[in-house]
């Protein structure tokens, strides 16, 4: 095949990868009210590189959910299986960051490519609702295996393993049954309130980036353990207040409900 052929296999060979990216920024999604900063300011440019480099190399938005899922995968069963260090927390929080950059990338190379698919968005959501609970079940693991602690606190990673599938499930389940009944979602343009630094700010102990950070203090039980219960307490809190809220928007769907 020649050269000129490739190219045209691949119309994104046409453009410099610098302009790709540039093209990616521009075609952004809105981001959720409330999204906290890691997510927006760290993870998201992150992803775009990402996504640039793999929609030039061919890969496809399920590629790159499947490189994320080995990477975020790779740490939960190295956490699990192996005594807790220093060189242990560092690497799991790098896989983990590097698997949700790539959980980011795998949307905008479908953005690259004209739109996703349902099917690539349901892997992606099974993906997300795996890591999320199987990461404190590892936690579980290898505090039971490893960790000093009174019998009880093994509830908190048992604790933060429910509050994570709840809010991931709620958080869906949110924009399903608004869009059923015609109503804007959390990433329409159109949807009331706007986001804000502080409500940003507010949700940074939910950001998952910030999760992945914690496992960096591995090398220090103690401090972990009680980094690790600060932020259950603060999700436990976090997820508490917004399904109140929650189920007031639901109630509102319903003909003649109010706020």
């Amino acid at each position: 095949m020649s050269r000129s052929a490739t190219v045209h296999a691949n119309p994104l060979l046409d453009e410099r990868y610098v302009d790709t990216v540039r093209r990616l920024g521009a075609a952004q999604k809105r981001a959720a009210r409330g999204a906290p900063p890691y997510s927006i300011y760290v993870n998201r440019p992150i992803g775009r590189l990402l996504a640039a480099a793999a929609a030039r190399a061919g890969l496809s938005p399920d590629a790159v959910t499947a490189i994320s899922a080995v990477f975020t995968f790779t740490a939960i069963v190295l956490l699990a299986a192996l005594p807790p260090s220093w060189w242990l927390g560092i690497a799991v929080w790098l896989l983990l960051a590097i698997g949700y950059a790539f959980d980011s990338a795998d949307g905008q190379v479908a953005r690259l490519r004209g739109g996703g698919s349902p099917a690539g968005e349901w892997l992606d959501h099974v993906v997300d609702c795996e890591k999320r609970s199987s990461l404190h079940l590892a936690v579980l693991i290898t505090a039971y295996r490893n960790f000093d602690v009174p019998t009880a606190w093994l509830l908190v990673p048992i604790g933060f393993t429910v509050v994570a599938a709840v809010s991931f499930f709620a958080m869906i389940l949110n924009d399903l049954l608004k869009a059923k009944h015609g109503a804007p979602t959390s990433l329409d343009p159109s949807a009331p309130g706007r986001r804000t630094a502080l409500r940003s700010l507010l949700g940074l102990p939910t950001d998952y980036g910030v999760t992945c950070l914690v496992f960096a203090l591995l090398g220090a039980p103690q401090v972990f353990v009680v980094a690790y219960t600060l932020l259950f307490a603060a999700n436990l809190g976090y997820v508490l207040l917004a399904l109140v809220k929650w189920y007031r928007d639901m109630s509102a769907l319903a003909p003649g409900g109010t706020p």
